[in-house]
């Protein structure tokens, strides 16, 4: 069931790629490739979204309020078109919600053993040991 964001805009659940985008900026600004390197290295790996892709999610995002252009600028001797991108207030509220939702879905799965209790604290997305019960 969905349920309507701050944004007015975005209803729950989000995408996967809008949600790695929210997770990987909820830290701090990053620059595209730098948002595709996070979501790699979070899942291990086995997520890597292309480069049109992010850019496609990125820019509807932006016209969604859920994220805007950082006053940051790259480095010298960075690439002077790079573009940094932070998470709004709205953003970060619906990253939360998302979040929130997601776990109680992960709780109902601890409580049918459907995975192991440790598996949310030794790995995330890359993690496909075995699966107790």
């Amino acid at each position: 069931m969905a349920r309507k964001a701050t944004s007015g805009s975005v209803e729950l659940p989000l995408t996967h790629l809008t949600y790695h985008i929210l997770l990987a900026l909820a830290d701090r600004d990053r620059h595209g490739y730098a948002i595709i390197g996070e979501i790699e290295a979070r899942s291990g790996g086995t997520l890597r979204p292309t480069t049109g892709a992010l850019y496609l999610a990125l820019q509807r995002m932006e016209e969604e309020g859920l994220i805007r252009e950082s006053p940051r600028r790259p480095e010298p001797g960075e690439d002077a078109r790079r573009r940094y991108y932070r998470m709004t207030p709205e953003g970060r509220s619906l990253a939360r919600a998302e979040s929130e939702r997601m776990a109680a879905l992960v709780n109902v799965a601890l409580e049918k053993r459907l995975v192991r209790e440790s598996a949310g604290r030794t790995g995330g997305v890359g993690n496909r040991g075995g699966h107790g019960g």
